[in-house]
């Protein structure tokens, strides 16, 4: 058996990140969804999304590295907290970038001083754009 395929890693609890979902799958894409509650996972389980992590971020026993190897990871931001918590986990997963998807005004240097690679600021759900970072 060879090594596993790199996965990109997303977090997509909105709008925006439900959009990047369906994109990426569409380019048939590997990735897993980093999900805090089953009704998250559900909803993307629906949509025919295979992979993801569950993810107690209170309960750091709950953190460890996943089954496959990460690759970019990619972060639609709901709640500033959340979004700190994933980057400093997926940190530790991955050396690869991290992007954060955002539509608040919190200051980029937060996101970044965690580890996070790009802060990317929009308004709108078309984020089809970042596909071309994959």
């Amino acid at each position: 058996m060879g090594p596993q395929t790199e996965r990109i890693l997303i977090s997509a609890p909105n709008k925006s990140g439900e959009v990047f979902v369906r994109e990426v799958m569409r380019m048939k894409l590997p990735f897993a969804l980093l999900v805090n509650n089953k009704a998250e996972r559900d909803k993307y389980k629906e949509i025919g999304a295979k992979d993801w992590i569950l993810l107690d971020t209170i309960d750091q026993s709950t953190w460890s590295l996943p089954d496959f190897p990460v690759g970019k990871v990619f972060l639609f931001e709901t709640s500033q907290t959340l979004c700190c918590r994933y980057i400093q986990i997926c940190r530790t997963w991955t050396a690869k970038p991290i992007y954060v998807i955002t539509q608040a005004r919190h200051p980029r240097l937060i996101y970044k001083g965690l580890g996070a690679a790009y802060v990317i600021h929009t308004h709108s759900n078309e984020v089809s754009f970042l596909t071309e970072t994959l």
